[in-house]
Order: structure tokens, then C-alpha cells, then sequence
């Protein structure tokens, strides 16, 4: 296990200093730069909060490996998703165009640090690519202690004002989409089905389908659902929410609007004709069983943070705010009434 204990930084020495990074960074290896007295205010400092470069920050900063480190985490079992999969090809060839190729790694499921401070210590990347950014995982704060470059593909949910380069898609908005799409298909009691209320990222969704439900003045009472990412869960609340008359559904995954087109079939009911369903993700099963369904830009968000990253290992500070990138539609079937 690593230790939770950061040890001090570039950035805690020039903050106590009251200096810029780059003049700590002069201290140690171009004195003969500094005033005097500038050059004993720092390596004061440094001498009492006991800072040591980190050899393997400093080259992970150089770009000498020529590398980006992503770990990768196994899909869920009984999830309809493999978002990744378009994610990762996209990263890989904008990747290649900087010169850089994609260092996959695997870590204990139960550790969500394990496999990083192996790669910094042994300076085998020049930065790193997050795509754990929910609600309590540390890794952003983790590689930010140690000054290793990285870009997250996820907004800082913990910590909005967090200082580093971020990608997302605007859930929300995708959402509101798919709700407003089945409000024009003449639909009026719409239900959710999303995730627990722990996900920030199901939760964001759901104040787009609760927004949209608001503004065609329309009930959303007993139709929302929080519930694991489960088709089974999904297919019991569906049939819930119908019995007390919804016509249609908006589901934070297409793994839910799967378990929503079970239930219809159970009922003997047809997905669109009968009762509008639009999933999330445009995954592979979306495309094959006709299930409309929200499509996040993801090849775009790989183009951005690569983008980010070149930046980020050029030495250029992280940009004020994160960068929020719009989904679409597509339109299939099941959501398509006549």
C-alpha cells in the first residue's frame, strides 16, 4: 500500500517561499540565475520542510519515455457498456501523432492508487491519463502531491474548484435531450431510472431529465428510480413505474434501458409503439436492438485531452476551468411512437 503521508513538493516549498515554481526549480539547478537573497529564502525552505527532488517527477516532466499511463479497469459483469473501447483507439492514434504511444496497467480492484507509484518511481511514463474521477477516488489529489503531470477525462466531482486539466460530457444535457425527445413524441408521464444517489455522475443526469420534466410542466413524482447498474434491477422498476402509468423512460445506461425492454416484452408491450425508452452511452447493444440512446462525443474528449496533455507536459498551467463537451441523440425505434 502507498503511503497516504505526502511527502513535500516544488509547490509547498514555493508557496512557503512566497516565490513562482520555476524559481524553486532555478534554485536547484541554475542558482547562478537567482538574486542572493532570493536564492537563500528558498534553500532555507527547502532545508526545513525537508524537500527533496523527485527524480522521477523531474523525468516524468523531460518526456523521456515517450509514454502515457492509463490504467485500465475491467468492464462491470451485467452492464451493457464498453465505452472505453471507443475512447482508447481514438487515444491512441492522437496520441501517436505527438509521438507518444499509450501505456495500458492494470491495479488491485481494491486499491484504486496501486500501479502508480510503481510508474513514477521507475519514470517509465511522461504523464498520465484518469478515468476514475467519481466521487472519493484519489488519484487526482495522489499524482497533484507528487507534481506528476496527468489530465483526467472526468470533472473533479469532490472538488469543483480542483486546479487541473479536465475533459467531460455534459450529462445533463444529454439527458434533457433524451426527455425532451419523448415529451415531442406526445409522452407525459416520463420515468427515470438511474443510478444511487452516491453517483454524482448518475445524479448530474438526472437533474437533466428533472429539468426538462419542469419545464413542459409535466409530474415527475414516484417516476424517478435509483438503483444499482443492473438490468435485472432495472426491469423490476420499470414494471413498478408502469403500473402506476408512465409511458415512457430516460435511463442513465443502456444496461437500464435494456432491463426496461425486458420488462415490456414480459408484458407484451412494443419499445416505442407503446412505451417510449431511450438509453445512455450508444453502446453496442443500443445499436443492435434498435434502443435510441444518448451518444457522448468521445472521440472528441480523446482529441481534447491529448491536446491537454501536450500542453500540460509543454509546461503550460492548467487551464482556470475544465473543458464540458455536448452529446447528441440518436434516434432509433424504441423511442419513436406510431
Amino acid at each position: 500500500m502507498v503511503s497516504e503521508t505526502a511527502p513535500p513538493t516544488l509547490s509547498t516549498v514555493a508557496s512557503r517561499a512566497g516565490v513562482s515554481r520555476q524559481t524553486v526549480s532555478n534554485a536547484l539547478n541554475n542558482p547562478e540565475l537567482l538574486r542572493p537573497e532570493t536564492l537563500d529564502r528558498v534553500l532555507g525552505v527547502i532545508a526545513e520542510v525537508g524537500y527533496t527532488p523527485n527524480r522521477a517527477a523531474r523525468q516524468l516532466r523531460s518526456g523521456n519515455s515517450r509514454l502515457i499511463g492509463l490504467r485500465f479497469e475491467p468492464a462491470q459483469e451485467g452492464t451493457a457498456n464498453a465505452l472505453m473501447d471507443r475512447f482508447l483507439h481514438t487515444l491512441v492514434e492522437s496520441t501517436r501523432e505527438t509521438g507518444h504511444q499509450i501505456l495500458l496497467f492494470s491495479g488491485d480492484p481494491e486499491d484504486p492508487l496501486d500501479g502508480y507509484d510503481d510508474l513514477l518511481r521507475s519514470t517509465a511514463v511522461d504523464a498520465f491519463v484518469l478515468t476514475d474521477t467519481y466521487a472519493g477516488t484519489p488519484q487526482a489529489a495522489w499524482l497533484q502531491d507528487r507534481d506528476a503531470p496527468f489530465v483526467a477525462f472526468g470533472r473533479p466531482w469532490d472538488d469543483p474548484r480542483a486546479h487541473h486539466a479536465w475533459v467531460d460530457v455534459d450529462g445533463a444535457a444529454g439527458a434533457r435531450l433524451a426527455t425532451a425527445h419523448l415529451l415531442e413524441q406526445g409522452h407525459e408521464r416520463i420515468g427515470w431510472l438511474g443510478w444511487e444517489r452516491s453517483s454524482r455522475i448518475g445524479e448530474d443526469r438526472r437533474t437533466g431529465w428533472k429539468a426538462a420534466m419542469s419545464r413542459a410542466q409535466k409530474p415527475t413524482e414516484r417516476l424517478g428510480g435509483r438503483l444499482t447498474d443492473n438490468a435485472d434491477a432495472a426491469r423490476m422498476a420499470a414494471h413498478e413505474r408502469i403500473g402506476i402509468g408512465a409511458t415512457a423512460f430516460v435511463c442513465a445506461s443502456d444496461t437500464m434501458a435494456v432491463g426496461v425492454l425486458r420488462a415490456l416484452e414480459e408484458r407484451g408491450l412494443r419499445a416505442g409503439t407503446d412505451i417510449g425508452v431511450v438509453g445512455f452511452d450508444d453502446s453496442a447493444v443500443a445499436q443492435v436492438t434498435g434502443l435510441s440512446s444518448v451518444r457522448q462525443p468521445l472521440e472528441d474528449v480523446a482529441v481534447e485531452v491529448v491536446r491537454l496533455l501536450h500542453e500540460t507536459l509543454a509546461g503550460a498551467p492548467a487551464p482556470e476551468q475544465g473543458t464540458v463537451l455536448a452529446p447528441s441523440l440518436v434516434v432509433r425505434g424504441s423511442s419513436v411512437s406510431g
